[in-house]
């Protein structure tokens, strides 16, 4: 329990910070989600429909604080692979 006004403060501060990060990471797990089951479907119409938004969350979580910035660029260079892999077959 915190002693102190401020650090009563931040327990409410790192709480709504807390609610806020957790939806952003869930949206990102559900894009890569959505992009790794195009992926396994094979249709490479679907995949180039997908990518880009995809990319676009892992980029505004990186922006948000959610994502560090290497792990954001893991990611997407991994994805990227995967879908130039489909568009080739």
């Amino acid at each position: 329990m915190p002693n102190h006004k401020s650090a009563e403060k931040r327990v409410r501060q790192s709480e709504k910070r807390r609610t806020i990060n957790r939806g952003h990471k869930t949206k990102v797990r559900t894009y890569i989600k959505k992009l790794r089951a195009a992926l396994d479907s094979g249709k490479s119409d679907e995949v180039q429909k997908v990518l880009p938004d995809a990319i676009s969350v892992i980029d505004k979580s990186v922006q948000k604080g959610v994502l560090h910035k290497n792990a954001a660029a893991r990611y997407k260079s991994r994805l990227t692979v995967r879908a130039n892999q489909v568009a080739a077959k």
